[in-house]
């Protein structure tokens, strides 16, 4: 082979590994990126009629947590940090679980209704936020659980 050939070539294995090394999230595992945030809620003409449970009557901004990429979710449960480290099995706030019909979804409120899921039991809602109390969202999609903890703002 003549020189030209071989430069071509560790050229080309020199490009391939780089665009392995960009594209490396192929070979790793898959996983569940959670982020959330908090801000109040601003009255104006392009307002959602529907108004999350921890709106109402809550100390608390509205808290929208969301997903890098739609997920079809299986479970959600929101616990008290404070009741997982002190409780073998801590009693969730807010539970909701999905029998086979998920729809994907790329976010969420916290205790509004997510569509083709329902709450674990028959009749219960989510209990109202308090501020400044750090909680931990666990979700379950596809086979995957992650887990996010957060601490909500209370309002101005």
């Amino acid at each position: 082979m003549t020189r030209k050939q071989w430069m071509l070539m560790a050229a080309a294995l020199v490009l391939g590994g780089f665009s392995l090394y960009l594209n490396q999230d192929w070979f790793g595992g898959d996983s569940i990126q959670i982020h959330h945030r908090s801000r109040p809620a601003s009255p104006g003409l392009f307002r959602r009629k529907k108004v999350a449970v921890s709106t109402g009557d809550s100390a608390i901004n509205p808290i929208v947590f969301g997903f890098e990429h739609k997920l079809k979710l299986t479970s959600v449960q929101v616990f008290s940090v404070s009741d997982i480290a002190t409780n073998k099995y801590p009693h969730p706030v807010w539970h909701l679980v999905s029998d086979s019909n998920s729809v994907p979804i790329r976010d969420f409120s916290y205790g509004d209704a997510i569509p083709g899921m329902r709450p674990a039991v028959q009749g219960a809602t989510a209990d109202h936020l308090e501020p400044d109390v750090n909680y931990r969202l666990c979700v379950e999609a596809e086979g995957l659980k992650a887990h996010h903890d957060f601490v909500p703002v209370p309002k101005p």
